[in-house]
């Protein structure tokens, strides 16, 4: 499977929208503006691929990607972001909620996209906390990586894991958008959460 061959299928902004099939669905998930767009853009080695935006909460779609017939790289809207106003941020969590309860059975693995930077927010923990209640497999990808000293990087992630709490055994990916850090590590454990 060649991720260079991605292309974008759609927006989703209902259920209806959702994919059908029996592919496997890489779902990526995190606060706005933590580089979703950016990240997915970086695997796929397509620039300005999936929409960067330097306004936060843009995405407020699901929007759908297919692999070669496959797989689905699913890019859920970003949460967290106060300015967007709370009709939008009911809309798009009542979305969120619909398609992890429409596709739950076909999600391969979950990419919980946080900031190396900065301790995980509320937001960041109440995912986790998600994903664990029910049992999807998950990869976390600490992105922004190039903004950090190279002494700076171990602490961050011990950071990471004491908030999030993941299962043992959970992959904590340091990774940059911008530098490619951390990419081939990602599309491994893409490539191999297809073949489980």
């Amino acid at each position: 499977m060649n991720l260079n061959r991605t292309v974008f299928v759609r927006s989703a902004a209902s259920a209806k929208d959702f994919p059908s099939g029996t592919q496997g669905r890489l779902v990526f998930v995190g606060r706005s503006n933590v580089g979703k767009s950016s990240t997915i853009n970086c695997v796929v080695g397509k620039k300005g691929f999936a929409k960067v935006s330097a306004m936060p909460g843009k995405t407020v779609y699901v929007n759908l990607f297919n692999v070669e017939d496959k797989a689905w790289i699913v890019d859920l809207p970003g949460y967290g972001y106060s300015k967007t106003s709370k009709e939008e941020r009911s809309r798009y969590s009542k979305l969120i909620d619909e398609y992890f309860q429409d596709d739950m059975d076909m999600i391969a693995r979950m990419y919980l996209i946080v900031d190396i930077r900065h301790k995980p927010t509320a937001d960041d923990l109440t995912m986790m906390e998600w994903i664990k209640a029910y049992n999807l497999p998950v990869t976390i990808v600490a992105n922004k990586h190039d903004k950090l000293k190279p002494s700076q990087v171990a602490p961050a992630v011990e950071l990471i894991r004491e908030t999030l709490k993941p299962d043992e055994g959970t992959l904590l990916i340091p990774f940059s958008a911008e530098k490619g850090t951390g990419k081939d590590i990602l599309i491994s454990d893409m490539m191999a959460a297809l073949k489980n």
